[in-house]
């Protein structure tokens, strides 16, 4: 119903007294208005329809009272829907706020991590002002606090990074052992220490402290596995020599020029064959050569 024509039949009320014609009016009222707050305050029809609510003839008074409670429901639900814009559009800001913050937060503690930590004293926990006692247990916070000196070594990694990474691979240590503190748990513990605070493997504290080495990895891991690369070289070679020295002592070598040596070039070469693989397999001949020294295999 527009405003004009709503207007119209509110003067038309005001002014028959005829009850039959009040109640057409109602009853058009009824059918055409769409009760919103603003189309009621405009046009008042609100208030002069509820001024009829006393009228001496039943059927007005209760027709009036339909519509007023009608309108009332609308208009409720009218507000209710818009307080509920209204909330949804404010808890959408609050989170986008939140999320923004967020963001400026993983964004600030990224560029913190990847600046440089520099400390002219040797770095430990109390050196670099970290708090360890995360635990009642004075043997869980000693070996956090052994972790991270361990880790700390020559590294330019944050405070925070570090401490962080050491209570993983405590928990995860701790965890191995079924929660227990005890000898097995203390070995375990010092066993990771001191294989972090070799000076000759460095590449195993960047593994850890990059998370590239997972800390429930770690754990698991044996004192070889552990070595530097450089110590695993000298073991291969080592168990190569062995293998050679074990095997020619109970072999009869025989010297050729067949073989051509592949580090001096010469072709004074003595060698012994075994069969080290299934017997449908061939044999495999390990050769030395006799200038040199350098040894070597083939199938």
């Amino acid at each position: 119903m527009e405003i004009s024509e709503a207007t119209t039949i509110v003067a038309n009320l005001q002014k028959t007294k005829d009850t039959k014609t009040l109640i057409q009016l109602l009853e058009v009222l009824k059918e055409k208005v769409v009760p919103t707050e603003k189309f009621l305050r405009k046009t008042k029809v609100g208030i002069a329809v509820n001024r009829l609510r006393s009228n001496s003839d039943p059927a007005v008074s209760a027709l009036v009272k339909k519509i007023i409670k009608s309108w009332k429901d609308e208009v409720f639900k009218e507000k209710r829907k818009k307080h509920q814009k209204q909330a949804a559009q404010s808890h959408a800001s609050e989170d986008k706020s939140v999320k923004v913050e967020s963001v400026k937060n993983e964004e600030n503690n990224e560029q913190k991590s990847k600046e440089k930590f520099v400390s002219t004293k040797r770095r430990n926990p109390a050196n670099d002002g970290v708090k360890i006692n995360f635990y009642d247990n004075s043997t869980r916070n000693g070996c956090i606090s052994g972790l991270y000196t361990a880790l700390a070594m020559g590294s330019t990694a944050q405070p925070d990074d570090i401490v962080g990474v050491a209570k993983e691979v405590e928990k995860c240590a701790f965890e191995m052992h079924k929660g227990k503190i005890d000898d097995k748990y203390r070995n375990k513990t010092r066993s990771l220490i001191m294989n972090l605070r070799n000076k000759k493997n460095p590449e195993l504290r960047e593994k850890i402290l990059s998370r590239e080495l997972k800390a429930s990895r770690f754990v698991y891991m044996t004192n070889q596995e552990l070595a530097p690369e450089s110590l695993k070289k000298e073991m291969a070679d080592m168990h190569q020599k062995n293998l050679f020295e074990a095997q020619g002592a109970v072999q009869k070598r025989a010297v050729t020029d067949r073989f051509v040596c592949g580090r001096c070039k010469q072709r004074e070469v003595s060698y012994y064959q075994m069969q080290t693989r299934s017997a449908d397999e061939p044999l495999t001949t390990f050769c030395t050569c006799e200038k040199c020294g350098y040894r070597w295999k083939f199938c």
